[in-house]
């Protein structure tokens, strides 16, 4: 009698029943409600990007309109939008940091050189005044401010996530399960190749003198 009480699948049961008891109290459902939470908001950033990589032919193709507009200027634009539609943003890469400041590494040229074009555009009043670059400027000035808004939630996302695989007890189950924390965005190296040069629409001395 006593057996039939403790038989195999009892012990089997009551096994399973005690490891899932032990897992939830080390954070197990927490890493799962975490890492849902980091995909979600990273694939909103994704959306907004690639809103943002959406908008720029069309922006391009209108300035270029503008005649004796720096070229230059544009081919940057052109380049960075490239470079960073070219890194394939797959779910993985968030788990891979190197991959990772890839992709931040060519928005935030792509950033840069869209902010440019809008410092340089300022010298052409014909631009100001075209009505489809002003409806393209505000819409992407309204996806610069979305993407602002995903990168924060995502940045918070991974904050929380990653405060649980470091924290005592839950990182012993981070170890158990191979649960490695989360690359972020670094907001300072991104506002540095972002930050827009300080133009001067002064003549160089030297064509002043001629």
């Amino acid at each position: 009698m006593f057996l039939s009480l403790f038989s195999w699948p009892s012990l089997r049961l009551g096994a399973a029943l005690l490891l899932a008891a032990v897992l939830s109290g080390c954070g197990y459902n927490d890493f799962q409600r975490l890492d849902e939470q980091v995909k979600s908001s990273w694939a909103e950033v994704l959306n907004q990007y690639q809103r943002r990589a959406d908008l720029v032919p069309n922006l391009v193709a209108t300035v270029k309109g503008e005649a004796n507009f720096e070229q230059e200027t544009l081919t940057k634009v052109v380049e960075a939008r490239a470079k960073a539609t070219s890194i394939q943003a797959t779910p993985e890469l968030i788990n891979d940091p190197a991959a990772f400041k890839r992709f931040q590494d060519a928005q935030g040229e792509l950033s840069g050189a869209l902010s440019r074009l809008l410092v340089v555009t300022e010298n052409y009043p014909n631009l100001k005044a075209n009505q489809g670059f002003q409806d393209l400027r505000v819409q992407l000035e309204g996806t610069e401010n979305r993407i602002t808004v995903a990168r924060n939630r995502y940045i918070q996302a991974v904050q929380d996530y990653n405060i649980l695989a470091r924290s005592f007890p839950s990182n012993l189950t981070a170890m158990i399960f191979s649960y490695e924390v989360k690359p972020s965005f670094t907001v300072a190296n991104e506002a540095q190749i972002s930050a827009p040069p300080t133009v001067s629409f002064d003549k160089p001395a030297a064509a002043a003198s001629r």
